[in-house]
């Protein structure tokens, strides 16, 4: 991208979302962050503002309650008439809260599945008209990226909210899946020239909160992988792709089975209220 894209980033305060903020602002994006905590967010934002002469702008969101991502997309419509870029980033990990437990969002779902999946899902069709009005305005196809991980397990359509054999680790890998599952969903339904979709792993073991076992990937692997997609030319028409780091890679093989993408979708629209179309 030559000109300066509008970029909204969800899971803005923390490890890789802070890390690429700086980043993106660096770079001279125009930026909208996202996050859970106000004090963090406005410390974040207050902290790019010194270091880069231009304050992002910021929305408060938990993403544990749907109505609250419905207001997110709200604010962020009346914040700008365009959007080039949206990253899902925001997240739970295995052994985050909940993690031996099953626990429930506000809306009663599964908080892993509702957190690192439908809150992206939603926030995405929420503001796709945006999307897709600013890729045919601008002559470049918008681009969503969803952030994934390369632990990924088959979603069970009959137990979709682990209410039997619950761990974290599941709830978290069947989570990521189905950000990928409906990646590939949406790429297929959307024109390329308009809006691309991606998903990636961003690096393995990277230092943030969420993880605890050996470190492998620094954060800077996360950002350099993350950015790729979001604003590298190079991939200006790449969409339905999921990547491992910065290499194209092959996801779970339930998500390359379009019943299952379909199932997932419908069910998708169903949990979140959304009418779709």
């Amino acid at each position: 991208m030559t000109e300066r894209p509008t970029i909204l980033l969800t899971g803005a305060t923390d490890g890789l979302g802070h890390a690429l903020a700086q980043r993106l602002a660096a770079e001279g994006a125009r930026l909208l962050l996202h996050g859970r905590d106000p004090d963090k967010l406005a410390s974040v934002a207050e902290q790019l503002h010194r270091e880069h002469g231009e304050r992002p702008r910021t929305a408060v969101a938990d993403m544990a309650e749907l109505a609250q991502v419905r207001e997110l997309a709200q604010t962020v419509r009346g914040a700008t008439d365009r959007l080039d870029v949206l990253i899902s980033n925001a997240g739970i990990g295995a052994s985050g809260p909940g993690g031996r437990e099953r626990a429930t969002s506000v809306d009663g779902h599964e908080l892993r599945f509702a957190v690192n999946y439908l809150a992206g899902f939603l926030l995405t069709l929420e503001l796709l008209p945006l999307l897709r009005e600013t890729g045919r305005a601008g002559g470049r196809p918008s681009r969503v990226v969803n952030v994934a991980s390369a632990g990924q397990q088959a979603l069970d359509f009959d137990d979709l909210m682990l209410r039997h054999d619950y761990s974290g680790g599941r709830a978290y890998c069947q989570s990521k899946l189905a950000q990928i599952m409906s990646g590939f969903s949406l790429a297929e339904l959307l024109p390329a020239e308009e809006v691309v979709v991606n998903s990636l792993h961003p690096a393995t073991y990277m230092p943030t909160k969420i993880v605890t076992a050996e470190r492998i990937d620094s954060i800077e692997d996360g950002v350099r992988a993350t950015r790729r997609l979001a604003v590298d030319g190079e991939l200006a028409g790449v969409t339905g792709r999921y990547f491992d780091r910065t290499s194209e890679s092959r996801a779970h093989e339930q998500a390359y089975d379009p019943r299952a993408r379909a199932a997932l979708w419908e069910r998708s629209l169903e949990l979140t209220g959304h009418p779709g179309g």
